[in-house]
């Protein structure tokens, strides 16, 4: 399928890793000129990206400054996706809501949600001139905010809502906004030992190996497999070109079936 993206420009955020640079690699395939904000820029970025901003986008003032690098570089933005999420696994608490402190919610809400307020209102502009495209990353974990570190699921919630905003008020305005929710997807936010994942099997006193064999069932995936980044990156693709100009305002899950209501 002949996508129409060739020659555009896109703003990737958390596009060192996973998603994100499954993303940058998905859009320059189709021949978009990509910028790629994280906070490190690592070799893998570089390699793909026409340019690599570092910043740390949940500090308020990152977003202006990356998006006016972007904008100097590549003369305006076509797509915006905003990725970066999650958060540090050292920094989370997997305790329930009586343990999580202020600071906890703070970074999550910050990351996961004002990244993306943040990033979005100072692309917008462009976007606008361009009738261009947003999309966001989300999560299953909007729709089931009972998992997840506490503070996670709810900043997710909000981000799906965002979105739904932004489609409603600059859709007429010809900007095309839409987000992604995956379910477990083959990170290393879970295949590194290191991190969210390693931390959660030694909570339950299991070895990461045997975690991580597990992790589809636990979370009932229907297709038995995690979601790879580069199935989602394409899912984001697909929603950043105009060919599918009449998805508005949609959240769609990516997710081997793990969430079973309709």
């Amino acid at each position: 399928m002949e996508l129409a993206l060739n020659g555009k420009t896109a703003l990737v955020t958390g596009a060192s890793r996973g998603i994100g640079l499954a993303t940058v690699r998905a859009l320059a395939a189709e021949g978009v000129r990509v910028v790629g904000a994280a906070r490190t820029i690592t070799p893998e970025l570089k390699a793909v990206a026409s340019f690599g901003i570092a910043a740390d986008l949940s500090a308020p003032d990152a977003a202006r400054r990356v998006v006016d690098e972007a904008l100097m570089e590549m003369g305006g933005l076509d797509i915006l996706v905003n990725n970066v999420g999650a958060g540090d696994a050292d920094q989370l608490k997997l305790g329930g809501f009586l343990e999580a402190d202020d600071t906890q919610w703070r970074n999550l809400l910050d990351l996961n949600l004002f990244s993306a307020v943040w990033t979005s209102r100072a692309t917008l502009p462009s976007l606008i001139e361009r009738r261009g495209a947003i999309v966001n990353v989300s999560s299953i974990n909007a729709r089931v905010p009972a998992t997840g570190p506490v503070g996670y699921s709810e900043a997710k919630a909000a981000l799906t809502a965002f979105g739904k905003r932004l489609a409603e008020e600059f859709g007429p305005q010809g900007v095309r906004v839409n987000t992604v929710s995956p379910g477990p997807v083959g990170t290393g936010l879970w295949r590194d030992p290191d991190g969210f994942g390693g931390k959660v099997a030694e909570t339950f006193g299991a070895t990461h190996a045997d975690f991580l064999a597990a992790l589809p069932a636990t979370f009932g995936v229907t297709g038995g497999r995690l979601v790879e980044p580069e199935e989602v990156a394409a899912l984001i693709t697909l929603l950043a070109s105009p060919v599918t100009a009449s998805i508005l305002g949609a959240d769609l899950v990516i997710d081997g079936g793990t969430v079973k209501t309709v």
